[in-house]
């Protein structure tokens, strides 16, 4: 049994503009979701959800905005050249991204917050991220790296990379799309998630039976005001949010 990320999801006040902006900056298309409550941004061409190899973005509504808490989970951005990064930083601050400060300091990335304030980053050209598409990776705060990799690395199907005291990633099997990563940061969380990953049973496998092992390996259950749901949210042993989708 496994389980495969096939979205980030982010919570906005006005999911239409933030859905927008999210497909503009990576290039996708905004489709599928429920009108008024979500905006699903997905690579450009037919529908096809989950998507074999990119992580979709899904832009839900909620009713509070973001606090000035800088968000635990967040997206780097890849770019192929020097010009494509400074291309890229002024296309999105034309579409209503701002410069972010994260006491990141002097870094060859740019930060930089999307409309409602979630903050990303815009990479230097890296050879580890040419062929990822436009994600090169989600990005996870965490204390540490090493426990991360243990749950993360049995909680989904991907693969373990690189593991030390400072970082941990993992990347799809196929050797396709973007990276999960966690690192070393110091803080706890203080306030819920703002940004977090969707994972989905394969076909044919028991939700429940995987809700079960995710929490045989650490997973503790999150109520968040979901109500009477088809899907399951969870933490991992940091308090990272996260759901398990129902199969469709």
């Amino acid at each position: 049994m496994a389980l495969r990320p096939v979205q980030v999801n982010i919570k906005a006040l006005d999911e239409s503009a933030v859905g927008r902006f999210w497909a503009e900056a990576l290039g996708w298309s905004v489709s599928g979701g429920t009108p008024g409550v979500t905006s699903y941004v997905g690579p450009v061409g037919d529908f096809v959800w989950p998507d074999p190899v990119a992580v979709g973005v899904d832009v839900v509504r909620v009713s509070e905005g973001k606090t000035t808490t800088k968000n635990r989970v967040h997206l780097d951005l890849a770019t192929d050249s020097a010009e494509h990064q400074a291309e890229l930083v002024a296309r999105l601050q034309a579409l209503g991204a701002t410069p972010a400060h994260v006491g990141q300091g002097e870094v060859p990335w740019t930060v930089l917050a999307d409309p409602e304030g979630n903050e990303f980053c815009v990479l230097e050209p890296r050879e580890s991220y040419r062929d990822t598409g436009p994600i090169a990776a989600v990005v996870a705060d965490c204390a540490d790296p090493r426990a991360m990799a243990r749950f993360w690395g049995e909680a989904v199907d991907w693969v373990l990379h690189e593991v030390t005291d400072d970082h941990a990633v993992l990347r799809s099997a196929r050797g396709t799309g973007p990276y999960l990563e966690f690192l070393r940061t110091p803080g706890v969380k203080t306030v819920p998630d703002r940004v977090h990953l969707d994972l989905l049973p394969y076909p044919g496998d028991d939700k429940a039976a995987e809700v079960a092992r995710l929490r045989a390996l650490g997973a503790g259950d999150l109520d968040v005001g979901q109500g009477d749901v088809p899907w399951t949210c969870l933490a991992d042993p940091e308090g990272h949010e996260f759901c398990v989708l129902a199969p469709s």
